[in-house]
């Protein structure tokens, strides 16, 4: 089994691919793909860049260049649940794109049209394996629901509340629901997992260059307890 682990920014991977043992290392898309081991398992790891677009392409090269088995996408996201703090972790459960708007055609807002979902779901044997990992480490507090992605960076509390209201979101990003949306349509297995930056929510705040290596050594723990379960 391969698994493929994308994430949006290079801060977020790399103390994980300092772990990697490397046997093959490509160019494709203006991307880098690290192919080789991590704690045992063989894993393409890649810097997908930020938004939907990058993460769709990078999700597709994993899927048709690396026949990829598995799909993890980590990294950080805003918090939208008003339980949500940062240091928190997401794992989610199902994901949306919340600036597909189709409305005036009669489709529900977030809806992809012609498309047989409204949402894509993570696999749930992966979702149990992340909850597993995320209990592991007992000062982590962690949290199942939607993410919803969008090419935008939310920064106002109306727009938040919106995304709270409309679709039941627990945490906004900018790229896994299009990673899932390529999962779905290629049949791979994927799990989006997010560490919490911010919640304007609750009002709650870290400064985000202090935050980033918080995150990157949450998510490094959380991958490797995974790698070591599946």
């Amino acid at each position: 089994m391969t698994i493929g682990i994308i994430a949006a920014m290079a801060e977020e991977l790399e103390i994980l691919l300092k772990d990697v043992t490397l046997e093959e290392k490509n160019e494709k898309a203006n991307m880098t793909f690290h192919k080789g081991k991590l704690y045992g398992k063989d894993v393409v790891t890649v810097v997908c860049g930020i938004g939907k677009v990058n993460s769709a392409i990078c999700t597709q090269i994993l899927a048709s260049e690396y026949k990829v088995d598995r799909i993890i996408n980590v990294g950080v996201a805003g918090g939208i649940g008003k339980n949500i703090y940062p240091g928190d972790i997401v794992v989610a459960e199902n994901l949306v794109q919340h600036d597909m708007d189709t409305t005036a055609f009669g489709d529900k807002m977030g809806q992809i049209p012609r498309l047989d979902t409204f949402d894509f779901k993570c696999n749930a044997e992966m979702i149990s394996i992340a909850k597993k990992a995320c209990e592991s480490i007992p000062e982590l507090n962690s949290f199942t629901g939607r993410i919803v992605s969008g090419d935008q960076f939310i920064a106002n509390i109306e727009k938040i509340q919106w995304l709270d209201k409309e679709f039941g979101a627990i945490s906004c990003e900018m790229e896994g629901a299009s990673i899932a949306q390529v999962c779905y349509l290629n049949s791979i297995p994927f799990v989006v997992i997010r560490s919490i930056s911010d919640n304007a929510n609750n009002g709650a705040h870290m400064d985000y260059q202090k935050f980033i290596p918080v995150a990157v050594k949450n998510s490094t723990r959380i991958l490797k307890q995974m790698l070591e379960m599946m």
